[in-house]
């Protein structure tokens, strides 16, 4: 069982002895004072979870997030006085690096029932970005794009329900100018390469978009259209092997650069545990891949047989990179993404490229979910990203923050409205929830639709991480 499901076990469980308590209680009420008040007092303590206890946040506000950046990475001094932050005189920042300062955040007794933020203005565009309610502890925040402003000494910071505290740090990370490579994003679903990396793949001098899984499952939407299990969730896998294929070149991404593996959702693990074992569709009752790969533009080695087998992913994935010869790969992160097929897309890539005669120069990881927290990037689409959760400080994590224009962040919007898991309405329950925080907690959806995704990846910039190479690296030939 993954640290995710654990987590969530633990939240469920936690749950439901509360709602045991909270439902004697209520009967006690009932029985002593009178028959309505338990019913009045359910109803008032379901609209107050559904405004403030409903995320899925799994550790206290008040945690210190501990993050261990890489040796020798450059920590320019700043002051905090008076909402204004100042680099020491003489000290400047390379143009284009990712900033991230650290600085403790308390949220006000406000604070714990709106989300606080942190106001970044002085600059062109003011930016905001969003903690959880009630924080109390450290928190990074990203200061990419306003390097200049920094320098002049004009960058104002100041808390909307919540306090700034203690004496901030910063550090510099110098900038790669990723976008003028070779770039190849491996999305192990349609429209993961699109959330995390679209400012990215179409600004690239040439990019590469590889979809791993044809995410054919969980096809309640098309089964309202009258069709049984088998064929909705066919129906689903069609529609988001094209939109894999179809929507990069949005971006300008050509048709032959597009490429989608057909492999099944969520059979990537049983796929790893027996490499040379077929594992078919949960749903689609299919165990051969090459329904969803007959978009692709050239063969691979997989469509010899349409075995669903980790051996033929290895070798389609082995044939793409000697085809691309990608300088950058964008993927998932390894640890912060807990997705079981985000995970093994990770695992397969690196897998692959072991031994092989082409290695990229840059390797960037992603996380489209996270263990700790379904709500971040927390805050309204077009804000900044800040650092998410991070509570290891054994691990060294490198960020990079790529801009995204207001330009690039509607074209990116305009792309994921196109992808089709990303259209169907959201459960009654969850648009009641929405509707009753927009009222109580100042929550608003995002102007480009509905689906949550469309507010977490329609931002100010493009978080990736910087990966160590693979140990199997060898020089390009």
């Amino acid at each position: 069982m993954s640290r995710k499901q654990q987590l969530l076990k633990r939240h469920r469980r936690n749950k439901r002895m509360g709602l045991l308590f909270a439902l004697v209680v209520l009967v006690m009420l009932g029985v002593a004072v009178a028959w309505w008040l338990p019913l009045v007092l359910a109803v008032l303590g379901w609209v107050a979870h559904e405004a403030w206890f409903a995320d899925h946040l799994f550790y206290s506000p008040k945690d210190d997030y501990q993050y261990s950046f890489p040796p020798f990475t450059q920590q320019p001094k700043v002051h905090l006085h008076a909402g204004r932050l100042r680099l020491d005189e003489g000290v400047m920042v390379d143009d284009g690096a990712t900033l991230i300062l650290a600085l403790r955040v308390k949220s006000t007794w406000l604070g714990r029932f709106i989300d606080p933020l942190v106001e970044l203005s002085g600059g062109e565009h003011l930016d905001r970005q969003t903690f959880e309610r009630g924080v109390n502890g450290l928190r990074y925040l990203n200061l990419s794009e306003q390097g200049d402003v920094l320098s002049r000494g004009d960058l104002h910071l100041r808390g909307r329900f919540c306090r700034l505290l203690g004496e901030p740090m910063l550090w510099s990370f110098a900038p790669v100018e990723v976008q003028r490579q070779r770039v190849m994003v491996i999305a192990p679903h349609a429209d993961d390469a699109e959330l995390a990396a679209y400012g990215l793949y179409s600004q690239a001098d040439e990019a590469w978009i590889v979809t791993l899984t044809a995410g054919e499952i969980e096809a309640e939407h098309y089964r309202r259209m009258g069709l049984d299990g088998v064929e909705a969730a066919r129906l689903k896998g069609r529609l988001r092997a094209w939109d894999s294929i179809a929507v990069p070149r949005w971006a300008g991404v050509p048709e032959a650069h597009c490429v989608q593996l057909g492999y099944f959702c969520l059979q990537l693990a049983a796929m790893q545990a027996a490499p040379s074992q077929p594992q078919g569709s949960r749903e689609a009752d299919l165990s051969d891949t090459r329904l969803f790969r007959q978009m692709n533009p050239f063969a691979l080695p997989g469509d010899v047989d349409g075995a669903p087998t980790w051996n033929n992913l290895l070798a389609d994935l082995r044939e793409l990179l000697l085809k691309a010869r990608p300088e950058v790969i964008v993927l998932p992160h390894p640890t912060l993404d807990p997705h079981p097929d985000h995970v093994c897309a990770h695992r397969a890539v690196m897998q692959a490229l072991a031994g092989l005669e082409w290695q990229p120069t840059t390797l960037l990881g992603y996380a489209n979910h996270l263990h700790d927290n379904d709500r971040w990037p927390m805050g309204d689409a077009g804000e900044g990203v800040a650092l998410p959760p991070v509570f290891d400080p054994d691990r060294s994590m490198h960020p990079l923050s790529l801009p995204l224009s207001l330009t690039i962040q509607r074209d990116k919007a305009m792309a994921l409205g196109m992808m089709h898991d990303l259209q169907p309405p959201a459960p009654l329950k969850r648009r009641l929830r929405r509707l009753i925080q927009c009222l109580m907690t100042s929550r608003v959806r995002s102007v480009y639709g509905e689906n949550d995704f469309f507010r977490k990846a329609v931002r100010r910039h493009e978080l990736l991480w910087q990966l160590k190479p693979s140990e199997a690296q060898i020089k390009h030939k």
